[in-house]
């Protein structure tokens, strides 16, 4: 059974994305969510904040919100990993391990995670799904020290962040990400079932744990269109540092 607050985010959800509501338009306040949907105010809180998690509603004024847009989104503002992003927006995730073996580190592999070259990683390529559709390929190198824990998971596991907390205990609390786009190559087409050539959304990020050691080492690849990311900053905070990319041909 749908929870009471999921289906009010729901139908907020498709009022804003059928125009109900234009980008920079307030919503109805809370007290006024409530009554419509003959719901507590703090049940309509709790759908709101779907929505801002979204990346569709933002900051107050008074007690309203602001419609920010129209399409999903996943904030770097918080350290989710993409199941638990998608899961607190109502959306129905899956995942698939693909491949996985031992190997020895590359050198980028060991920089990125404080390890020595020919070091033993555990490299593991799997496939996230929304709404049963393919968007996101993972291809994701783990530190040695974490590779029997994530052995152990099952292949389908939803969210391999969840399971290690319960499992081991780890903790992810620290997350570089870089951001680039790349044409799908024939690899990345087949599996997310776009033409060869396409462009893809990567994401490439090493996570940490709270002392600061290395955990992971990943290139995320999203399907265009599936999802986008949300950055907000101000004078005072700003998240986001640009870098001059690499011009070369992605492989």
């Amino acid at each position: 059974m749908t929870a009471r607050y999921a289906g009010i985010a729901g139908e907020l959800r498709e009022a804003i994305m059928r125009g109900d509501y234009d980008v920079g338009a307030q919503l109805p306040s809370e007290a006024e969510l409530a009554v419509r949907f003959a719901a507590s105010r703090g049940t309509v809180r709790q759908a709101v904040a779907v929505l801002a998690a979204e990346g569709l509603v933002g900051s107050r004024q008074g007690a309203r919100r602001i419609v920010l847009g129209r399409e999903r989104s996943q904030s770097f503002a918080e350290l989710h990993s993409f199941a638990q992003w998608a899961r607190s927006t109502g959306h129905r995730v899956t995942g698939l391990v693909l491949e996985q073996r031992r190997r020895a580190a590359d050198v980028t592999e060991a920089t990125r995670l404080a390890l020595q070259p020919g070091d033993a990683v555990l490299r593991v390529l799997r496939v996230r799904s929304l709404e049963g559709e393919p968007v996101l390929l993972e291809r994701t190198v783990y530190a040695g020290w974490i590779a029997p824990a994530v052995e152990s998971l099952p292949a389908d596991c939803e969210s391999v962040t969840q399971a290690l907390y319960e499992s081991v205990g780890l903790v992810f609390a620290y997350g570089e990400h870089l951001i680039d786009a790349v044409a799908a190559g024939t690899e990345d087409a087949r599996l997310l079932s776009v033409r060869r050539g396409s462009p893809l959304l990567r994401q490439r990020r090493v996570t940490t744990t709270p002392e600061g050691r290395p955990v992971e080492w990943s290139d995320d690849r999203y399907r265009a269109g599936s999802v986008t990311f949300s950055i907000r900053n101000s004078v005072d905070a700003n998240p986001l540092v640009r870098q001059v990319g690499d011009l070369r041909p992605s492989s």
